[in-house]
């Protein structure tokens, strides 16, 4: 395995072209300008070995890191790699959906050993008392977590708290970055009252916010939004050959209810219905890409949700018959997020008044609670878009100071 790796270091750096610049105090490897016709292939920030592993020689590491931490066209584990390649790594930290990516949305990840490599494991996905003083035992952070570039899913929070904890402690972090697979798009309300702050809501950004894990890690610093105005020390090892237009199928599913690449994209669009009772088809073999409830007002397709790896103990209408729509036949490259789904479901529902059954959560999903409030007055999609124009504007113009890519638009 050593071999192969010192392999891959001497291919890699062959390739590799690196400019060491700045933006928000942040150290990036800049792609920019790089592609040529006999050097085209996108380059995630884990398979630049030779970027990373020299900076991590003869320091203790710390990873944040699961399932979709993997190097190269074998998926080998970044742990894996890491420990083979020398480095002295301590622990990792598990996001939601934990280490290996087998915990269901929203259950608790304890701080355990990683059963493969005798990696002490803990957990930064609700609170974790010692955290601190784990991040403080190390000298260097590495982050490799693959997004999917919306605001509810959590691991952007994670990557805030790791942000935060080496901030606190004077601790380098290197954001091994990746592709957003909805990174063609920007849309949805921007957060902006920290009423509505929470794990799936955590940053004043566009719900579908159109920024690598590393492009928000520098909006992050730039913005102040650390305690106090704090700075991270941050590097991040950028992408090769990426543009936000770029489509992109994940090569590892990133959690338990997003098996491929449809349900990554319709998951924007979807992931509001966690704020009601509507199937999203957790519990099914097709989850994020179909919808539904037990009353055939919703549609004539139908299915019963049941008990899958990973959802089980979350599951809307459980062993229950659901009538509603099959999405499963969409192409997933023409998928942009919209709010169809949930106002005609809305419009046919027999239970206007308890139609969002969890308003409280809805309103953290969104970021607001006057996309819910517009919904039930009845307006159309066309006009809920028109009163978040301003903000997306400039969220969009903030956005553009931290971007490491060539834009969609």
């Amino acid at each position: 395995m050593k071999r192969t790796i010192h392999l891959r270091f001497l291919i890699l750096s062959c390739f590799s072209l690196v400019v060491m610049g700045s933006c928000g105090g942040t150290a990036q490897t800049d792609q920019a300008g790089t592609d040529t016709a006999a050097d085209s292939i996108l380059r995630t920030g884990a398979d630049q070995l030779d970027r990373y592993v020299p900076l991590l020689k003869g320091k203790k590491v710390g990873l944040m890191g699961n399932q979709t931490s993997v190097v190269g066209p074998d998926k080998e584990h970044l742990v894996d790699v890491l420990l083979e390649s020398g480095v002295d790594l301590k622990f990792a930290f598990a996001p939601e959906h934990g280490f290996r990516g087998d915990i269901e949305r929203g259950e608790k990840v304890s701080n355990e050993v990683d059963e493969q490599t005798g990696l002490p494991l803990y957990s930064l996905y609700g609170k974790n008392e010692k955290a601190d003083s784990i991040v403080a035992s190390v000298d260097v952070m590495l982050f490799d977590l693959q997004d999917v570039g919306a605001r509810f899913y959590t691991y952007i929070t994670s990557m805030h708290r790791v942000m935060q904890l080496c901030a606190n402690h004077g601790k380098k972090l290197i954001v091994l970055d990746r592709p957003n697979p909805n990174g063609d798009q920007v849309d949805g309300p921007v957060r902006k009252d920290d009423r509505f702050k929470s794990n799936v809501s955590y940053h004043r950004i566009a719900m579908v916010h159109g920024l690598t894990v590393g492009e928000l890690a520098q909006m992050i610093n730039g913005e102040g939004w650390l305690d106090g105005g704090g700075q991270c020390d941050l590097e991040v090892i950028t992408v090769q050959h990426y543009k936000h237009g770029t489509p992109y199928e994940l090569p590892v599913i990133p959690s338990p209810s997003l098996p491929n690449h449809l349900s990554v994209r319709l998951y924007l669009s979807l992931c509001l219905f966690e704020g009601t009772d509507i199937s999203v088809g957790r519990g099914t073999d097709w989850p994020f890409q179909v919808l539904g409830y037990p009353d055939p007002v919703f549609g004539e397709f139908t299915f019963t949700p049941g008990v899958r790896p990973g959802m089980a103990a979350h599951v809307e209408q459980q062993d229950k018959l659901c009538y509603g729509l099959d999405l499963r036949q969409l192409d997933p490259q023409q998928q942009t997020f919209t709010l169809k789904y949930l106002i005609d479901f809305y419009q046919k529902s027999p239970f206007k008044d308890t139609f969002f059954s969890r308003p409280e959560f809805f309103d953290k999903l969104a970021g607001t609670d006057e996309l819910r409030k517009q919904i039930i007055a009845g307006q159309t999609e066309e006009q809920i878009s028109a009163s978040w124009s301003a903000d997306l504007t400039a969220y969009k113009t903030m956005r553009k100071k931290y971007l490491l890519y060539p834009d969609f638009e």
